[in-house]
């Protein structure tokens, strides 16, 4: 990887270290903390969310008919959802320890927390944790696709691509057969990157 490259992966890596810093802050200001996976707010807070809630009766009669009507089609996603996922984490754990690709921890992507919220009414409620495990799904589908490529075909694309993955820094540049052959085998066992526990 060139210097130039590695000098804007440190950097990206710079700003997200400041995005958890100032969540962090956020933390503080709205007075909750995380212990193991449940989000615990201060007492007097929990009862100014629930204040806050919005009724089921208000928040439909308030509803627009096209989210109220479409709604049966958002949630109707969820079945190829879970079948995707069933599939794709049963390849992950058979093929990962196969291949010495390192795991991908399912955690770390699919997080559910909104639900904890208590200013959010339950169809709030349902939506948010929809959201969390549809997005959160993806994400670690696409991290697991990301170690894949890299094991079988690290080669960049020559088109642009809307965004990239984790592991595509390390790919080779598109055309350059010279390295393809060269490197090959090391850049698809090289996930020395990972944190330890990403391992």
């Amino acid at each position: 990887m060139d210097d130039r490259l590695q000098e804007l992966l440190q950097d990206i890596q710079q700003l997200e270290d400041q995005l958890l810093l100032e969540l962090q802050k956020k933390k503080e200001e709205f007075l909750y903390e995380v212990e193991e996976k449940r989000v615990l707010f201060d007492r007097e807070i929990r009862k100014q969310h629930r204040r806050l809630s919005t009724g089921l009766f208000r928040y439909l009669s308030q509803s627009k008919p096209k989210h109220i009507l479409t709604a049966p089609l958002v949630w109707l996603i969820l079945f190829p959802a879970l079948l995707i996922d069933l599939s794709v984490s049963l390849f992950h754990a058979i093929c990962f320890p196969l291949y010495g690709i390192p795991r991908v921890r399912r955690s770390d992507y699919i997080v559910i927390d909104r639900h904890y919220l208590r200013y959010l009414n339950i169809i709030e409620r349902l939506n948010c944790i929809y959201c969390g495990y549809f997005n959160g799904l993806i994400a670690y589908i696409r991290e697991i696709a990301a170690r894949v490529e890299q094991h079988w075909c690290p080669i960049k694309h020559a088109r642009h691509t809307a965004a990239f993955h984790s592991r595509y820094s390390n790919f080779i540049d598109y055309g350059d057969a010279k390295q393809f052959r060269q490197r090959y085998e090391s850049i698809r066992g090289s996930f020395s990157d990972l944190k330890p526990d990403d391992k």
